[in-house]
């Protein structure tokens, strides 16, 4: 019963957006309404609040929830949103976005293979540096400036936005989930090297199904280059990846896959392309530029590329320090928790830095620049609450005890089958909080009691744990806060029920291949 009481959020978000139609920050401002009513009346009554906050008033466990959910959602995650948008916009107001719609379109003509190349590989590479919604909205803009349409954007963009999800902003889901589990506290490079190698392996099937996708839902007639772009490039993307995970850790397998996966795309265009005029549908010009006109029309992502990787884990010297200045700290009363922010660490300033500096490159003034950014922010309100009312959402949930009532509800429910359901547990996880990081917070321990419930060695322990990122993965794709920040990239603010209906066949195919990956895979492990 408090499973079923718990869940009600989630299916009213379903039904606002999907039954009603309504506008995502509508939506979102409805549902958070509601369960805060469910946890202050509903969660004490049925006896779902953590037993560290049963002493507490159940209004200061809500009300201050529901002020952590505020925090985390403008630190750092508005902030990474909004300066990806604005790195955006100057491109479109220094229209050096015309070059770059240029060059992608010289490389094919082949309008699935320019798909592919932004959502796969550049989407992949901005989630691999940065994460936090920037691999969608950078490359649903760019497709929405090379003349595809808003909708087919938003879509390609989220459902490519998953197998990279893992080790997104640089490893940071899986070393937070290796540290929430470990015993003692002390956790082995190891431990995460064989998570992260369990991760790929159980992606494994879904490095090619979703290339495979995203081509068919660009070129229905093309089938068989479909396939063996497909293949090429998931095999490509998996060794890679697979590579990575298990001999450097959990930092560079979206990084390192996701620039293999363009060269790949690159050299099956150069091999096995045939030269055929503008295809449909995206926007052509046949013309070369020289070494000066491409640094100044990618400047903005190359310096944010190279902000990105100084200040991340890949240069230790810098990270460390980085993280370790100009922190601000808040410890929340009753709820006890700590809201950190890193100044001078976050992915919102290196986005910033490198759009700000770019866009100077690109001929704008300091002035002009934070007149735009300003613009961004003012434009972007409707994402702005959409963001702030699910975290808080989320927040409210966690707290309040309703997500482990879900999760201890399905474990019951499931019983020897559960690890085929594992990896729904992570994709719920994701849908409520929009992160990946959040979910392995919020059900690695889970994952791991479980594991140890049903005796499992120390190896098939840790495939199960390792299935809570792999299904986060597949629920990043329909979570709200991924489809607000699609609506925002392709300007289509109130159409967020309309993009979760055509993303939801997608996941639900994505869990249930994750589940049985999970389920059969245990038994080999």
């Amino acid at each position: 019963m408090s499973a079923i009481v718990s869940i009600v959020p989630i299916v009213l978000l379903f039904v606002l957006m999907l039954g009603f139609k309504m506008a995502g920050h509508k939506s979102a401002f409805i549902t958070l309404v509601v369960t805060i009513l469910l946890a202050l009346f509903a969660a004490p009554a049925m006896d779902m609040v953590p037993e560290k906050f049963q002493e507490a008033s159940i209004f200061g466990v809500v009300g201050w929830s529901f002020v952590e959910g505020v925090f985390k959602a403008v630190f750092p995650i508005l902030i990474i949103i909004m300066m990806a948008l604005y790195s955006y916009n100057i491109l479109l107001e220094t229209k050096e976005i015309d070059i770059i719609k240029a060059q992608f379109t010289s490389i094919s003509n082949d309008k699935g293979i320019v798909v592919l190349l932004m959502v796969w590989g550049f989407g992949g590479l901005l989630e691999g540096m940065a994460g936090f919604g920037t691999a969608v909205a950078i490359p649903a803009a760019i497709l929405i400036g090379l003349g595809f349409k808003p909708m087919f954007s938003a879509l390609v963009s989220l459902i490519a936005n998953t197998v990279a999800v893992a080790f997104g902003a640089v490893g940071v889901p899986v070393t937070t989930l290796c540290n929430e589990v470990a015993v003692g506290g002390v956790v082995s490079t190891e431990f995460i090297s064989q998570t992260s190698s369990f991760i790929v392996l159980q992606l494994a099937m879904l490095f090619f199904i979703i290339p495979f996708i995203i081509l068919m839902i660009t070129d229905r007639k093309a089938v068989i280059k479909n396939i063996l772009l497909a293949l090429w490039t998931g095999v490509v993307s998996f060794v890679t990846q697979y590579c990575c995970a298990h001999f450097l850790g959990a930092e560079t397998p979206a990084i390192l896959g996701s620039i293999a996966a363009i060269v790949a795309i690159i050299i099956y265009a150069r091999i096995f392309e045939k030269k055929r005029g503008k295809a449909d549908g995206m926007e052509k010009e046949n013309k070369s530029y020289t070494l000066g006109e491409t640094f100044r029309a990618w400047s903005v992502y190359l310096f944010i590329l190279v902000f990105i990787l100084l200040s991340g884990a890949l240069c230790p010297p810098i990270n460390i320090f980085l993280k370790t200045h100009l922190v601000t700290k808040l410890t929340l009363p009753v709820i006890g928790s700590t809201v950190s922010f890193g100044w001078i660490s976050n992915a919102g300033l290196m986005l910033f830095l490198g759009a700000t500096i770019g866009g100077m490159v690109q001929g704008m003034s300091f002035g002009k620049l934070m007149v735009l950014l300003a613009r961004t922010i003012v434009k972007s309100n409707k994402t702005i609450i959409t963001i702030v009312s699910l975290i808080a959402l989320s927040s409210v949930m966690n707290n309040s005890g309703m997500i482990n009532a879900i999760a201890v509800g399905l474990v019951a429910l499931t019983g020897s089958f559960y690890p085929f359901f594992a990896p729904l547990i992570g994709a719920i996880g994701t849908f409520v909080t929009g992160s990946d990081t959040s979910a392995n917070i919020l059900f690695g321990k889970l994952q791991a009691n479980v594991a140890t419930q049903l005796g499992l060695t120390p190896n098939q322990s840790t495939w199960l744990i390792a299935s809570n990122t792999t299904g986060a993965t597949g629920g990043k794709m329909i979570s709200p806060q991924s489809i607000a920040i699609a609506t925002a990239a392709c300007d289509m603010e109130g159409k967020d029920g309309d993009i979760l209906k055509s993303a939801i066949p997608y996941a639900v195919v994505y869990i249930i291949i994750s589940g049985l990956m999970v389920y059969f895979g245990l038994n080999i492990i």
